[in-house]
């Protein structure tokens, strides 16, 4: 079977839409609070993959609805102050190196 030249028809790529804003829609809000390190990936981040996602001009109605209500969702999470718990957690300061292997001792 060729494939060259295979384009994604309408309906795979209205598919493909669904999951990236499934996804986003998964991992964005854990992925902006993050860890005791800081968010795991910024609002820049996620802003640039939902405006890319409304200037494909690939989306239906309730797709770009969706999209504009986490665009919403990432100016809500952005702007609002991290727990206190998570604002006085401290930083890591070096990098975590796993520990060297234990080295079996023969007996004697």
């Amino acid at each position: 079977m060729d494939h060259t030249g295979t384009t994604i028809s309408g309906s795979s790529q209205a598919a493909l839409v669904d999951h990236d804003i499934a996804h986003i829609t998964r991992a964005m809000h854990v992925s902006l609070r993050g860890d005791f390190g800081g968010p795991i990936l910024p609002a820049t981040y996620w802003r640039k993959r939902l405006t890319d996602l409304l200037d494909s001009g690939q989306l239906s109605a309730a797709q770009s609805h969706k999209v504009d209500s986490l665009l919403l969702q990432l100016d809500l999470l952005a702007s609002t102050p991290l727990p206190e718990w998570e604002r006085f957690a401290p930083a890591p300061t070096t990098p975590f190196r796993p520990a060297a292997p234990v080295k079996k001792v023969k007996p004697a």
